[in-house]
């Protein structure tokens, strides 16, 4: 290593590319635009508790307090394991993925609820105890209360009513697992036990193609254009899409622990991991979640160092030469409309968008039942489709321009907050996680643009969470160094 900074150091061309870099960073961080969007004006507690939610919250609380107080619960609840809320909160995010049972979305939803109530019941307990404040916050909430006026609204309200309060409930559980979370010990803890989750899921998927478990679908592949692909690994998440969609959130998030890890047991760790998360992504053979894993990285490095992604190309000719030709010729594949992958989910946007111009204002309603009620009228080519397979059309679909408007809001937000705390982070190990988490949901977002994410629940139930780690990374130097279970 010490040999190859050497040899850049010495090279005329790499000090020339080094000095352009140089500049062109300077010249980016001194444009009003970059401090406009790292400096954001208006965002302090004070703001958010002028708000309408705010107000309401208050006059439940206020009530809830008083119940309290009358029945003398404290009596009850004193002393007990059942208002610890960070651990209510961290099982259902740890065990999501790994729930390889029967109805697993119901499952993480009975989880959930407990989280909920045990942050409840210490709202209620101690009348001084505040909601922590994030600027993304009320993005998410009124983002739930979008999705669930347009499942009120459904054109199928029996189909739309299990799916919309479902996804309402994971969307809002990001606030609960926020304020659940209240010193950096319970963070970084939950960030470990999530990273060691990924790996034992993708350990499984390894286990599948080796031993070739599970269900496999003739859709998932193109057995014509890819007749060497026999298995595809869906582990514990039902499909390959789906598992690559949760792989995009954990590797980086693996990467940062590998990163801001203090000794050599803890990077080894982390190390294994890390692999084991990308074999498994390569097993999943789905172009979709490379390509946002490929676009997650390169988000990881431009914000770590960009003088790295200098050796991009040499890394990419080294790939070439290291992963076997099915996979080569299967990413190569992305965009050839003569794969039926692809060129099923084109037709399928199309019809999407000849139904969206009748109903682009409220929606369909979520739920498969709203979706094959209407879209079957304006399908091109006689596609059959559960989805629109882009989870932005999909927002549409479920609750309108309106939802989606939101969504893109609460993203620009939330990059926005991220990438402010990066700026003036000067602790490393809160640095890179801030970065990873930037990261993830970056690569999540380009994945999403080729399939719908949402439509495993379990997905979209760690997606919200992993908004609520971001807030909470951003603000990790401010926690304080507390206790596990406090």
């Amino acid at each position: 290593m010490e040999q190859m900074k050497q040899v850049l150091s010495a090279s005329l061309v790499w000090r020339w590319l080094t000095a352009v870099c140089l500049w062109f960073s300077r010249q980016w961080e001194r444009s009003g635009l970059v401090q406009w969007f790292l400096h954001p004006a208006g965002w302090n507690r004070a703001s958010s508790e002028r708000s309408v939610f705010f107000k309401l919250w208050s006059l439940v609380r206020r009530g809830l307090c008083w119940l309290y107080d009358k029945l003398r619960l404290e009596k009850l609840f004193a002393g007990s394991i059942f208002t610890r809320t960070w651990l209510w909160c961290a099982i259902p995010v740890v065990l999501a993925p790994m729930l390889a049972v029967s109805r697993p979305s119901l499952i993480t939803m009975g989880l959930a609820a407990i989280g909920y109530a045990s942050l409840l019941l210490n709202l209620v307990r101690d009348r001084e105890r505040q909601l922590a404040w994030s600027p993304v916050n009320k993005y998410i909430i009124l983002y739930a209360g979008v999705y669930l006026a347009g499942t009120l609204f459904s054109v199928d309200l029996e189909s739309s009513l299990q799916p919309g309060l479902l996804s309402v409930a994971f969307i809002l559980f990001s606030i609960v697992l926020y304020n659940g979370v209240t010193n950096r010990n319970q963070l970084d803890t939950l960030v470990a036990l999530m990273v060691l989750a990924g790996a034992i899921v993708s350990a499984y998927g390894i286990l599948q193609y080796i031993f070739r478990w599970g269900y496999q679908s003739a859709a998932w592949v193109d057995s014509d254009m890819f007749s060497s692909i026999q298995f595809r690994v869906p582990s514990t998440l039902e499909n390959p899409n789906m598992l690559g969609q949760y792989l995009i959130l954990l590797i980086p998030l693996g990467g940062a622990k590998l990163l801001g890890a203090k000794d050599w047991l803890n990077r080894v760790f982390y190390l294994a991991c890390c692999s084991v998360m990308c074999v498994c992504m390569i097993l999943t053979f789905s172009r979709g979640a490379w390509l946002g894993l490929l676009f997650a990285g390169l988000v990881f490095v431009l914000l770590l160092n960009p003088r790295l992604l200098l050796l991009a190309p040499f890394v990419m000719v080294a790939l070439y030469f290291v992963l076997p030709d099915t996979v080569i010729s299967r990413f190569t594949s992305i965009g050839n409309l003569t794969d039926n992958s692809t060129s099923y989910r084109v037709y399928i946007w199309i019809g999407v968008l000849a139904m969206l111009k009748d109903y682009w204002l409220c929606g369909i309603g979520p739920g498969d039942g709203a979706f094959n009620m209407v879209y079957p009228a304006y399908s091109y080519n006689t596609i059959v489709a559960p989805h629109s397979h882009n989870l932005f059309l999909q927002m549409v679909c479920d609750a309108g321009i309106c939802a989606l408007v939101v969504f893109l809001l609460l993203l620009f937000n939330f990059f926005r907050d991220m990438c402010s705390a990066i700026g003036k982070e000067k602790n490393w190990t809160s640095r890179v996680l801030q970065i990873g988490i930037t990261a993830g949901v970056c690569g999540f977002m380009v994945q999403a643009m080729t399939d719908y994410s949402f439509y495993n629940y379990r997905v979209m139930f760690l997606f919200w969470a992993y908004l609520a780690l971001g807030g909470l990374a951003a603000r990790r130097g401010q926690l304080p160094e507390g206790r596990l279970l406090v």
